[in-house]
């Protein structure tokens, strides 16, 4: 459910909190007047007018034209500049890193993707990641000044305090990897790093404007699944950084899983076993790379073939009897689905999990609980990442109010 946009304050000794109230509003809107700015954000006229003056000054913020005449003077409406900065984003997926550079509005001005190195050591993983990002700031032609950072987005567990990647299931003998730092040290720019899902959740939120506003889970749906949450506009990361993790989440039975143990999520629900019992049931080519197999197996699944369309269903189900039991604990009414696995099967498999929460969700008769597709496509990762930057450099945070 979307809640009342941020409220601002005009106790002088939180300018700060209240210029990202000021900027998130507009953001949000799209286009917004001064006027209806000072109702958004319950400032005064003179407080939210020199907020408005400062980040015109500074190139955050652009006049564009005038509301349509209602009677009297015509309004000024105002947008944020996407070109005053830029992010770059980065995915690191055990198959593939992508990358992205992003305008200050979140527009996506450029994408990349490579395959990993075939040493996906730690050195030659961030030695791709590193030229990935100076290929992307080279190809757009933005002055390195007006790049604000580069986002990490990595499969977890993290260590957030001492950035760095913890034996990642899916990247072979990793071990504690410095990663940001190691990226940061060879670019030469400012690295931030979060989990690939609660990035994506970011740039979901980021993206969304006011259709992601309030409280949601978001499903980052790739080589494996994980979960973003936002909760009342603000993230939550949990006290390690590491919330989210439901793809591990074991029974204590059933199939193996390999992380080393049995019932988990992914053990069901990830590509490679979504495709292992196609296979098993006749269906597919064994001999086929995995994601060439996926991405037939979703074609055929979205084109009515029965086969297909059982083996993604029962994915689908496992993985919407696991967000009910989420979506039950956290009490919110809104899931999104997004995630590369979901390129071409999307419908089915948004049917299938909708059906289930409605079945098992706690108190569904209260809290209807909506699905819905991610609004920032198949490179969630990536956006979510350079999303990470702007989220941290203009949105407003309880932080800010609560800090020393």
């Amino acid at each position: 459910m979307a809640k009342a946009s941020w409220q601002g304050t005009n106790l002088p000794r939180v300018g700060g909190f209240n210029r990202a109230v000021v900027l998130d509003a507009i953001r949000r809107r799209g286009e917004i007047s001064r006027v209806e700015l000072a109702q958004r954000t319950g400032l005064t006229a003179q407080t939210m007018s020199n907020i408005v003056r400062a980040l015109i000054e500074d190139g955050l913020v652009t006049e564009n034209g005038h509301a349509p005449s209602t009677g009297g003077k015509r309004r000024v409406l105002l947008k944020i500049a996407p070109d005053a900065y830029s992010s770059v984003g980065l995915h690191l997926d055990p198959e593939r890193i992508t990358g992205v550079l992003l305008d200050m509005a979140g527009g996506v001005r450029l994408r990349s993707t490579r395959r990993l190195p075939d040493d996906a050591s730690p050195s030659a993983v961030a030695s791709a990641l590193t030229r990935t990002l100076q290929q992307l700031v080279r190809r757009s032609g933005v002055d390195e000044d007006r790049v604000l950072g580069v986002g990490l987005a990595v499969p977890g567990p993290l260590d957030a305090a001492h950035r760095q990647v913890l034996s990642p299931p899916n990247l072979t003998g990793w071990g504690t990897v410095p990663l940001a730092d190691i990226v940061a040290e060879r670019a030469g720019l400012p690295v931030v790093m979060d989990n690939d899902a609660t990035a994506a959740a970011i740039g979901e939120r980021w993206a969304g404007g006011e259709h992601r506003e309030g409280s949601f889970v978001y499903v980052h749906w790739g080589t494996g699944v994980g979960i973003g949450v936002v909760l009342d506009d603000q993230v939550h990361r949990g006290v390690s950084n590491n919330a989210g993790e439901i793809g591990h989440l074991s029974s204590g039975g059933g199939r193996g899983c390999h992380c080393g143990r049995r019932g988990c999520l992914e053990a069901h629900c990830s590509i490679r076993s979504i495709v292992a019992d196609w296979r098993s049931a006749g269906g597919g080519d064994g001999e086929a790379p995995i994601a060439q197999s996926y991405e037939q197996l979703c074609r055929l699944a979205a084109g009515g073939d029965a086969l297909a369309g059982k083996v993604l269903r029962a994915a689908a189900t496992k993985l919407g009897q696991a967000l009910a039991s989420v979506v039950s604990v956290l009490d919110v009414d809104s899931v999104v689905l997004g995630g590369p696995a979901l390129r071409h099967a999307s419908d089915l498999v948004r049917t299938q999990v909708s059906k289930v929460l409605t079945k098992h969700v706690w108190a569904h008769e209260v809290r209807p609980v909506q699905v819905a597709p991610a609004l920032i496509g198949e490179d969630a990762g990536a956006v979510g990442a350079a999303s990470l930057v702007l989220d941290r450099a203009y949105s407003p945070r309880l932080a800010t109010l609560l800090g020393p």
